[in-house]
């Protein structure tokens, strides 16, 4: 199948398909400082062997759950050897925004919030979506500032919010079955031509924040600890 370079990305690089899709290609380029791995910086500083690997296949386990669960997600299928994804078309919502699930108040939310709140305290799925704008710091922004701003209509965001804790709650409770705890995780969304909202980019262990009796797992230990 013919395929055409559309976009190089900090961890993948998007490929236009003859049949009308896209195909990611998984790198071992990681966001970090200083040779040191950490999924919330804005830059590549460092390759991992295998991690492209290891985040293509997390994210084929949990799409599979997730369509068969009958919630829509841009995945088709997946080639491993090529480390590589076949996803549908999606138009991102703006410039690009970025969806968090909380079940517990630490990080950014801990932060912010903190006269209201005690660390690693339970929250109940609390949706929040911020503008990914690396410069701003990707702004928080509410249901109200999305519809007024004609990101998104109201419908669309009650869709996303109700699709992002579905699929936490089956990310988490898979997680618990390997005793792991999960606090808080991070998804992309975008629309397809009807305008349906379907969860977009990958599930990775970059994406979320997991602890084991009350210690954080750092990803690339996750990843052991999930392909045990």
């Amino acid at each position: 199948m013919e395929k055409k370079l559309v976009y190089t990305g900090k961890t993948k690089n998007v490929y236009a398909l003859d049949n009308g899709n896209y195909e990611l290609k998984f790198k071992d380029d990681c966001t970090g400082k200083d040779g040191v791995f950490d999924p919330g910086e804005n830059s590549v500083g460092l390759t991992i062997e295998g991690v492209g690997d290891v985040n293509l296949r997390m994210s084929i386990y949990f799409f599979e759950k997730i369509n068969a669960a009958g919630i829509r997600t841009h995945y088709v299928s997946a080639d491993l050897e090529n480390t590589t994804m076949e996803v549908l078309p999606a138009k991102a919502f703006g410039k690009g925004l970025e969806v968090i699930c909380r079940y517990k108040a630490v990080g950014s939310f801990y932060r912010r919030y903190r006269d209201y709140c005690v660390l690693g305290q339970d929250l109940p799925a609390y949706v929040e979506t911020t503008f990914k704008n690396d410069e701003l710091g990707d702004p928080l922004v509410t249901k109200d500032g999305l519809v007024d701003l004609g990101v998104m209509t109201a419908e669309q965001y009650d869709s996303l919010k109700e699709m992002t804790q579905a699929i936490t709650k089956i990310v988490a409770d898979d997680l618990k079955e390997k005793g792991l705890d999960m606090y808080d995780i991070k998804f992309e969304f975008g629309y397809d031509a009807d305008g349906n909202v379907m969860l977009i980019d990958e599930i990775a262990s970059g994406n979320m924040r997991v602890y084991k009796n009350g210690e954080y797992i750092d990803p690339m230990t996750l990843n052991g600890l999930f392909f045990a």
